[in-house]
């Protein structure tokens, strides 16, 4: 495949990754809370629990250190690698772009995502999740 279809393609592919984890990290809190108004056992697997937890801790992380995160810096390169600008036309795009990357000074996203990463903890409290010894107790 020809560079300049590549890089533009794996770029586009790579925002749609994104844009899927933060929409994993979003809406994976709704469904630990829906889930458990609702008697979900699967919104509890450990597993998921983990990889939600996991996911936040890293926006935080990165937020706090000042990094920019690895997912935008690869896009970027991929668009830059394809004579792009970095923010161009194209539907997915234009569309994804706008619900993902927003302006606002450094400190909104550092609050706005600690409040978060406390909020996904606090469900960690107050909905924990469920391990093995603890699912073998309830089926007794």
């Amino acid at each position: 495949m020809r560079d300049e279809l590549l890089y533009p393609l794996l770029a586009d592919l790579l925002l749609t990754l994104h844009v899927a984890i933060v929409a994993f990290v979003v809406g994976g809190l709704v469904l630990v809370v829906v889930g458990n108004l609702r008697n979900w056992r699967w919104v509890n697997a450990l597993w998921f629990r983990l990889a939600h937890l996991g996911a936040i801790l890293f926006v935080v992380a990165e937020t706090w250190l000042g990094l920019t995160c690895p997912l935008t810096t690869l896009e970027m390169w991929f668009r830059a690698k394809a004579n792009g600008t970095t923010y161009s036309s194209g539907f997915i795009e234009h569309w994804l772009q706008r619900v993902l990357y927003y302006e606002a000074p450094w400190w909104v996203f550092a609050i706005g995502y600690s409040l978060f990463g406390l909020l996904v903890v606090a469900t960690w409290v107050y909905f924990p999740p469920a391990s093995r010894t603890r699912r073998k107790d309830q089926n007794n």
